[in-house]
């Protein structure tokens, strides 16, 4: 069975992820087949819209298929590496510059390049069941498919929390965060395809929304999040997190044990840059600039075999702790790449 299926109904185009068995993991060819779809439809006059759907109840889409790119990797192919980021970062901006209304349906997990099809539709919708994170410095990346620009949007510093965090945000946080738009039933998402297809009827997104029923947990924490993650450099929110004795600051320190000093550390001038820019096209140069120095100067290939191949959860990292990063590596990473997306 093919990984997508990507078909026209009535006045739609319809783009349905149907790899459930690896939580519709994005592969290179499933980028470039959503991203052709997408520019013979944008001219196409019959087309009114598009709907982004998953099969399977676990997941919209987990993320990149990072395993397959570790293979390349240690085969020495980063170039097509590289292709790829480019493949999926260009894809992400058309979906975010799209013309016309991107209906994306957002069950189960979402992470990385999940967000990344997803969160940049015009109209987002999530349910019940939806879990969104942007774990990427657990595997020795940096939140990117321009999540970083997400990131930079939400109230605060909530945006580095979850990028040094991984944290998994529940249903209200994630409306609350402006990850998506609208909270549906999930028994009602047949419903609103069927309106949608048959009848190009948006207004049923807004007339079936309800509220979450399990409260924000982040408003729980944004002025702890807030005085943390608002220091002005690495080595004094370092300071800040290991005086702090809450049990918040304690998770925030569980995270950290899991995930790549260099890429934590990273996280702050990519999440600020992003900012300061505030727009999709720079956030994604933002971060090709790391992703493309990812294999040879970052800690991804060791990630992706400690979390993802071996499953031994025991990284070797380039450095040991946060403030062991030299500033002089990371502005190397964030340097201009020799190519853009």
């Amino acid at each position: 069975m093919s990984d997508i299926s990507i078909s026209t109904q009535h006045n739609t185009g319809l783009i349905y992820l149907t790899r459930p068995q690896a939580l519709n993991a994005l592969t290179m060819d499933m980028c470039s087949a959503i991203e052709t779809a997408l520019i013979g439809w944008r001219d196409d006059q019959q087309i009114q819209q598009v709907i982004l759907y998953a099969e399977g109840e676990r997941a919209f889409c987990a993320g990149g298929d990072v395993a397959a790119l570790y293979h390349l990797g240690k085969s020495g192919m980063i170039e097509q590496i590289n292709a790829f980021w480019r493949e999926e970062y260009r894809m992400n901006s058309l979906i975010a510059h799209y013309p016309k209304p991107v209906i994306a349906m957002m069950q189960g997990y979402v992470m990385g390049g999940g967000v990344g099809i997803g969160c940049h539709a015009s109209h987002r919708i999530i349910c019940e069941t939806s879990k969104l994170a942007m774990p990427e410095c657990a595997i020795g990346l940096v939140p990117d498919v321009g999540g970083s620009y997400l990131l930079a949007r939400t109230d605060g510093h909530i945006g580095e929390y979850m990028a040094l965090t991984g944290a998994r945000i529940n249903p209200a946080d994630i409306l609350a965060t402006r990850f998506a738009d609208n909270h549906i039933a999930l028994d009602k998402w047949e419903m609103v395809r069927a309106e949608i297809i048959e009848n190009n009827h948006l207004d049923i997104i807004n007339a079936l929304s309800s509220q979450p029923d399990e409260p924000s947990q982040l408003a729980l924490h944004l002025d702890e999040i807030n005085s943390l993650f608002g220091n002005t450099t690495i080595g004094e929110f370092s300071t800040a997190i290991a005086l702090s004795q809450t049990d918040f600051a304690a998770s925030i320190k569980k995270a950290m044990l899991r995930s790549s000093p260099l890429s934590m550390a990273s996280i702050f001038t990519l999440i600020r840059e992003v900012r300061k820019a505030d727009n999709i096209d720079s956030a994604l140069d933002w971060e090709y600039r790391f992703t493309s120095r990812a294999i040879e100067q970052a800690d991804f290939l060791e990630g992706v075999r400690a979390v993802l191949v071996d499953k031994d959860h025991a990284p070797n990292w380039l450095h040991s702790q946060i403030d062991d990063v030299p500033e002089a590596l990371i502005a190397e990473l964030f340097a201009p790449a020799s190519r853009t997306v």
